[in-house]
């Protein structure tokens, strides 16, 4: 079948627009695919294994961990309980988006994370995505060197 030349200029225009769109608001990442995760356990958050501390003082702690998006700065609230070795055994990640698609982003983030850090220890967590969420882990692992330090015995 063939279109009118007209109509392969407006279908071609509307297809643009569409990508161009999405690109603009897609606010986290271009993957949005749900129960995706990648985590690298190899540098925690890029501090040289030899500054890292080896002991930790068994407790909750807290920190908040701040990211920057198209849509401007946002931040996450991140709890941890750790052993003295540094297993994490609970986190808990509370959004602090005002709204959009980084409060989507950051609620998908939440909801997987535990699954995929409880039993890892702090030294090795480097998260990169959860989710389909890559920019949430950004303030995850700034919170998480925050809560590294607090910890160190």
């Amino acid at each position: 079948m063939t279109l009118p030349r007209t109509t392969k200029m407006v279908l071609s225009g509307a297809a643009a627009t569409m990508v161009l769109l999405t690109a603009a608001c897609g606010g986290e990442s271009g993957d949005s695919g749900s129960g995706s995760s990648s985590q690298s356990t190899s540098d925690a958050g890029g501090a040289p294994a030899e500054d890292l501390p080896t002991t930790f003082a068994p407790g909750d702690y807290a920190a908040e961990g701040s990211y920057q998006t198209p849509g401007g700065q946002q931040s996450v609230e991140v709890e941890v309980t750790l052993e003295e070795d540094g297993t994490i055994t609970a986190v808990s990640v509370t959004p602090q988006a005002d709204g959009g698609n980084s409060e989507q982003f950051q609620t998908k983030f939440a909801g997987g994370i535990a699954d995929e850090i409880v039993g890892t220890k702090i030294n090795d967590l480097n998260v990169s995505k959860v989710s389909g969420s890559s920019l949430t882990s950004g303030g995850f692992n700034a919170a998480i060197d925050e809560i590294r330090d607090d910890a160190a015995a």
